[in-house]
């Protein structure tokens, strides 16, 4: 069992660490934001990173902010454009943030240049550069000629080595990390160092392959393992258990049954739904199909799928949970984004919920478990809610994330 990335960020110079007044500092945020209509619906992520820029502006600092929005595989996209964005982070910071027209170019650099100190300015979207997933030395240093400093407070993309991400510390003075990120990192390795026992892992969503590296890294540290969601239809199908059409990842069955017989090895108790919510299909935005309401089971039929834990499973969960000093969660219990299939995730977010509210320790790990309890109305009541799904995952295997291992080492 490693802590790869939290003993690697222990080595590097933090925000506190650097002498920002009247400099310009590059930010990479992660402002991957939700957008309907031109307007942002979700600010999570702004919100979290807001400590960092705060500080640099009450530092006298000129932060010079870039992110990604979407996927446009290098090409300009209007719709994925970082102007709501821009919206957004001007009623946030109440002060004027400056959208450029591009990230890299003599237009952008002349504009950071002309910048006065306090001021903030937005690059457009990183991606509509294809040398920024690529990860490409020449665009990497464009970024890095527009600031003397560099702050990494994106942990969401903290895993990626990409440009904005991994290629610009090696362009500037020294590469920081970020208010957001040090938290991150800090809270998440809670659960690698020592954790308060009795330890619970909730484990749920539709891939165990994504899952596994780090299930195994805390196996030796876990009390009990819960297992939801499409994750569980696969390891009850490596047990033979008949589950209709119900969604298994292909080729997980024997990476299941391993799993499973590793908690063994570990003495960890392993809890899986014994009831169901099912239905013939789901329809998106429709909702349920097939039939008049989903039903409840206890054997799932050929010709239905498992779409949520049952009634019975969620309270044997939750009993589960009640002596809990830390929970770490990651993956919905069924989907959750349709009310009839809700129910589930809603219960074991409430369990999770009350750990933290009598002093344990409930840690969320990004992603779709972070938006399930988003919808239900608990993220305020956990201990953290990571903004980072692929990122949390990576760290809790142990593994060295490429942003923490790009930044500038602490003097020894």
């Amino acid at each position: 069992m490693t802590s790869g990335s939290a003993r690697a960020l222990a080595g590097k110079l933090r925000l506190s660490d650097l002498e920002v007044a009247g400099r310009r500092v590059l930010v990479r945020a992660d402002l991957n934001l939700p957008v309907q209509d031109g307007v942002v619906t979700d600010d999570t992520r702004l919100q979290a990173t807001l400590p960092t820029l705060r500080a640099l502006l009450d530092a006298d600092a000129t932060p010079v902010v870039m992110s990604h929005r979407g996927r446009p595989r290098g090409e300009r996209l209007a719709e994925l454009s970082m102007a709501p964005v821009a919206d957004a982070l001007r009623a946030a910071l109440g002060t004027e943030v400056a959208l450029l027209p591009d990230c890299v170019g003599e237009d952008v650099e002349a504009a950071v240049r002309a910048l006065a100190p306090g001021r903030v300015a937005l690059l457009e979207n990183l991606r509509f550069h294809p040398g920024e997933t690529a990860n490409d030395p020449e665009f990497a240093r464009q970024l890095g000629s527009l600031a003397e400093l560099y702050v990494d407070d994106a942990f969401g993309v903290a895993h990626r080595a990409h440009a904005s991400v991994a290629g610009v510390p090696q362009h500037v003075a020294q590469a920081a990390a970020g208010r957001l990120l040090e938290l991150e990192v800090g809270m998440l390795s809670r659960c690698l160092e020592n954790p308060a026992k009795p330890f619970v892992l909730v484990a749920g969503g539709a891939k165990v392959s994504d899952k596994l590296a780090a299930v195994a890294n805390l196996m030796p540290l876990v009390d009990r393992l819960i297992i939801g969601g499409a994750m569980a239809n696969s390891v009850l199908a490596s047990r033979g258990v008949a589950m209709g059409r119900s969604r298994i990842e292909e080729g997980s069955l024997e990476l299941a049954a391993g799993l499973i017989e590793r908690a063994a090895d570990n003495g960890v108790e392993v809890l899986l739904p014994d009831d169901f919510v099912v239905a013939l299909k789901v329809d998106g935005g429709d909702g349920l199909n097939g039939l008049d309401a989903a039903q409840v089971v206890a054997q799932v039929p050929e010709d239905a799928m498992a779409l949520d834990i049952g009634p019975a499973s969620a309270e044997r969960f939750a009993a589960a949970l009640a002596d809990a000093q830390t929970v770490l969660w990651n993956g919905p219990m069924g989907v959750f984004e349709v009310e009839e299939l809700a129910a589930g995730t809603q219960r074991i977010g409430a369990a999770i919920a009350a750990v933290a509210g009598r002093g344990g320790l409930s840690i969320v790990g990004g992603g779709d478990t972070a938006a399930a309890v988003s919808a239900a109305g608990l993220s305020s009541a956990m201990s953290h809610v990571s903004t980072g799904g692929g990122a949390s995952l990576d760290l809790l295997s142990g593994a060295v994330l490429p942003g923490i291992a790009a930044l500038t080492d602490r003097p020894v």
